[in-house]
């Protein structure tokens, strides 16, 4: 069986991200210059209109694209699907093209669904994202900041709207996101402030974004949408276990 480490590994990632309405943000880094104030007040203002909109979501739903650049290839890989998070604890990201693949998250139970091969690959979140990090993101107990610095996006920096692109720079003693990624930049909408991109640069020169649209929240998702219901013939397969480093 193939077990698609590199995808999956850009979506537990990107719960680092995408649920950070679960936590408590604020940019970490303060102003070296005078050139920095601006940039870093507006930073402030979209952490705050972002994490005000999350703490008022229950659940969520919205259409993905993820395009990932690996490094010596000329073409990236393109895929999309769908993802619905309920609070707390309950993820379902179903990849439906090219290829269909469901992951689905229960609190720290993983299943990793791959119609094709009729198997599912079953874990723990902690061991098969070798960090405690996307679990404690799906609970809301952990806070973005401890992991990453919190800065404005070099350059021009700025998204849809204009409003500022947000940069999360590892912490060195961050898990598995620090020992692979380089930097994230997170975009969002300018009226809904849920996020539109998150752009994951890793120290190999690979990059994976990801683009969400149709965002709906609060449509009153059930337990059930997020069990996996398996055909009787579908091998069971175990995970292999990563040590967490947190």
């Amino acid at each position: 069986m193939k077990l698609y480490r590199p995808k999956r590994k850009a979506v537990w990632l990107t719960l680092h991200v995408v649920l950070c309405g679960f936590l408590v943000l604020s940019p970490a880094r303060a102003a070296g210059d005078e050139d920095n104030v601006v940039p870093l007040k507006e930073v402030r203002e979209v952490v705050k209109r972002l994490q005000a909109r999350y703490e008022q979501t229950r659940d969520l739903q919205a259409d993905f694209t993820q395009k990932t650049k690996i490094e010596g290839f000329d073409r990236p890989i393109t895929s999309s699907g769908k993802v619905s998070i309920k609070k707390p604890g309950r993820l379902r990201w179903s990849y439906l093209d090219p290829s269909i693949e469901d992951i689905f998250v229960n609190h720290d139970d993983v299943k990793v669904y791959v119609p094709e091969h009729k198997q599912v690959l079953v874990g723990k979140l902690t061991q098969m994202a070798a960090s405690k990090a996307p679990l404690e993101l799906l609970l809301g107990v952990a806070q973005l900041e401890q992991s990453f610095h919190i800065e404005p996006t070099p350059g021009n920096g700025r998204g849809a709207g204009g409003l500022r692109l947000l940069t999360l720079l590892p912490k060195s003693q961050a898990g598995e996101a620090g020992r692979s990624v380089q930097r994230i930049v997170v975009e969002v909408f300018p009226k809904t402030y849920f996020i539109r991109t998150v752009t994951l640069h890793e120290m190999s020169g690979n990059v994976a974004s990801f683009e969400f649209s149709s965002l709906q929240s609060n449509v009153g998702l059930s337990d059930a949408f997020f069990e996996l219901k398996l055909p009787a013939d579908v091998e069971v397969v175990r995970a292999p276990v990563f040590s967490p480093r947190q």
